[in-house]
């Protein structure tokens, strides 16, 4: 067992990563969803780190897709912080 004081000193705070942290995302890559913490969330993961998907980057990636459903690759912009973030769904060729 292990005092108070070790696991304080030991925590890292989890930090999960945003997809718009990523270069190129692959259409066909496979989501989950987080449920087990207060604010549930979708999100992929790219070499065994998590990256979430805001439900904005769904609704604008759907609306893209309708649109050119062979797609296979896009990059996601972010703009602003908090309550003011937006993302932008940039399809690639």
């Amino acid at each position: 067992m292990t005092s108070l004081k070790e696991t304080a000193q030991n925590y890292e705070s989890q930090h999960i990563l945003n997809i718009a942290d990523l270069e190129v995302v692959d259409v066909v890559a496979d989501i989950k969803e987080e449920t087990n913490c207060e604010f549930p969330y979708k999100f992929i993961e790219v070499d065994g780190k998590q990256y979430r998907v805001p439900a904005s980057v769904l609704i604008n990636l759907k609306a893209i897709l309708e649109d050119n459903p062979d797609m296979k690759k896009f990059r996601v912009k972010k703009t602003g912080e908090g309550m003011n973030t937006s993302y932008t769904v940039i399809p690639l060729i």
